[in-house]
């Protein structure tokens, strides 16, 4: 990052909004005390900001800023004053534009929750060069989509060099239990996404390409992930996983930008296990448990669950690595809190943590959270956020 004099380690924008005032209250409660990052709230109502302020007991000293997607102005005022902008302002697609080229333009790091990979290969495209002029870090997905899986592919990958010499060129993320339901702003941005699909066919390629975010590579044919199949080491049927278009990508980008370190052939796919017996009836069920668009109440931006429900999540990935001679190594995500609220807030205040704490200098671009921060945030979510990263054989 650009060597620039910053008021402010983080500014949280859209503090005032459900997820933001999760992060929010994660930062006052959890890094609190004489080591406590520098950070402010933003977003466009500092009434609002000021009520949760004192709703969730942060102290008065935290730096309220009146911010607005559609005053492009308010945008770069805010980015300059901080070294790491933490967006939960989404649809991304709808309110993202001006803030990334802000960031990119000033320098300024910026994590976000982003699961819109046609907005985001927009953004790449756009400002990846001025990025790297600047300096500005632009880290999407610093959610359940995608840290659980990009960095358990990365520990995986690591894992499998000690003990087999090389990654492995074959690596199947599986879904193993989740207990927690998607957010209102991944419903929001889902919609959002369809929306743009049926207007624009570019969308939908871009959607269906698993390299869609390695522009200039494209690697060989990779699982659909669509159709049920039968995993005998597991014992159980493994169906369609509602994120693994946005994960899968976000993992192939990883490996461009880790210079291929898992190879050029490098395949990967992700799908979820269920205990239920038969192929069809399995992929009902699984897809309409985990599918934000089923019923007559779907979460709005905004809403979410209760903190006790919050607390009663949790989510465990198996992530397992195929050598070429028949060598396998396995390696296990768990998260302490459901994926879509207790467990992606922590996750995106660590990861502007340790942006600012743990690799505070590094190039400029538009990165994965794995390549950009790799095991330092693999450290970081062990220690403070509730994550493990297990290697089981």
């Amino acid at each position: 990052m650009a060597s620039i004099p910053r008021e402010y380690d983080i500014i949280v924008y859209g503090a005032s909004g459900f997820t933001g005032r999760l992060v929010a209250e994660y930062l006052a409660t959890q890094h609190a005390g004489p080591d406590a990052p520098k950070w402010a709230m933003a977003g466009r109502s500092k009434d609002k900001l000021a009520k949760v302020r004192a709703e969730i007991g942060a102290p008065n000293t935290i730096p309220l800023i009146e911010a607005d997607a559609e005053n492009p102005a308010s945008l770069a005022h805010m980015v300059a004053q901080t070294r790491v902008i933490l967006t939960t302002v989404g649809p991304y697609q709808l309110y993202g534009n001006e803030l990334v080229a802000a960031c990119a333009a000033h320098g300024t790091d910026y994590v976000d929750l982003c699961g819109e990979p046609a907005w985001m290969r927009t953004m790449i495209d756009a400002h990846q060069a001025t990025a790297q002029k600047s300096g500005a870090r632009i880290v999407f997905s610093c959610g359940f989509d995608s840290i659980p899986f990009d960095l358990g592919v990365y520990e995986l990958q690591k894992a499998a060099r000690e003990k087999f010499g090389k990654p492995a060129p074959r690596v199947k993320g599986r879904v193993r239990k989740m207990q927690g339901g998607a957010s209102g702003g991944t419903v929001a941005s889902m919609k959002a996404t369809m929306a743009a699909a049926a207007k624009n066919f570019d969308i939908v390629r871009l959607l269906k390409d698993p390299f869609a975010l390695t522009p200039g590579f494209a690697g060989p044919p990779q699982p659909s992930g669509l159709i049920p199949e039968y995993d005998r080491a597991a014992g159980v049927w493994a169906v369609p996983f509602i994120m693994a278009p946005i994960n899968t990508k976000n993992v192939h980008r990883s490996n461009a930008l880790l210079d291929h370190a898992w190879g050029e052939d490098f395949v990967y796919d992700e799908m979820l296990f269920t205990t239920l017996g038969e192929a069809a009836h399995a992929a009902a069920e699984a897809i309409a448990k985990i599918n934000p668009f089923g019923g007559d109440k779907m979460p709005e931006p905004g809403e979410g669950p209760s903190k006790e429900e919050r607390e009663s999540g949790f989510y465990d990935i198996l992530f397992t690595g195929e050598m070429p001679g028949g060598g396998v190594i396995r390696l296990a995500v768990t998260g302490d809190r459901d994926p879509g609220y207790g467990s992606t807030s922590k996750m995106i205040a660590e990861s502007a943590l340790c942006l600012v704490r743990d690799v505070p200098e590094g190039p400029g671009g538009i990165w994965t959270p794995a390549s950009a921060m790799g095991d330092a945030l693999a450290a970081r979510l062990e220690r403070n956020a509730g994550l493990t990263f297990k290697v089981l054989d």
